[in-house]
């Protein structure tokens, strides 16, 4: 990565840690299972298998690869439509990052806290709870360009998936 902007980004949050959208975490546990099923899922099939490289190499990068139990459910809920034998390889990964790889990390904020957020009407849940568990602290890795704005314009620093893919 030459991007100037990127590379003091990441430098900035290697040692605290990358919080992980869904459609990346996604990605992750479905190329972590079968890497032809990429373009074969709906909800993956606009990435490749060298976008999956490159993020286990993003993952590599950070000391730490945070989520939240929202993203693990709709990470979860999105897997399930999957078909078998892909769908249950990808729950027994999901099972066994969460469990025991210690550089995987959930944090959870209460949703009392979360729908106190200015942007949870129009973000909800996940997203808000995003920002409550990224401010100040980590580096949030999204595909999603509304949320990647509103981030940005609420002061948190954003990776857009999207961007890195293209170095």
């Amino acid at each position: 990565m030459r991007d100037p902007y990127i590379q003091s980004l990441i430098s900035s949050y290697c040692h605290r840690g990358i919080l992980v959208d869904t459609n990346i975490l996604l990605l992750f546990f479905v190329g972590s299972v079968n890497r032809k099923r990429i373009s074969r899922f709906s909800r993956t099939e606009k990435y490749t298998i060298d976008d999956f490289e490159l993020l286990l190499s993003a993952f590599k990068t950070f000391s730490q690869v945070i989520t939240t139990p929202h993203i693990l459910t709709e990470v979860y809920n999105f897997i399930n439509q999957i078909g078998d034998p892909d769908r249950s390889l990808c729950l027994k990964e999901m099972a066994h990052v969460v469990q025991h790889l210690p550089k995987f990390q959930e944090v959870l904020i209460e949703s009392k806290q979360i729908t106190k957020s200015p942007g949870f009407i129009k973000f909800g849940l996940t997203d808000c709870g995003i920002q409550e568990v990224a401010q100040g602290e980590y580096l949030v890795l999204t595909d999603d360009l509304r949320l990647a704005s509103y981030l940005g314009s609420q002061g948190l620093d954003v990776l857009n998936f999207n961007h890195i893919r293209l170095l």
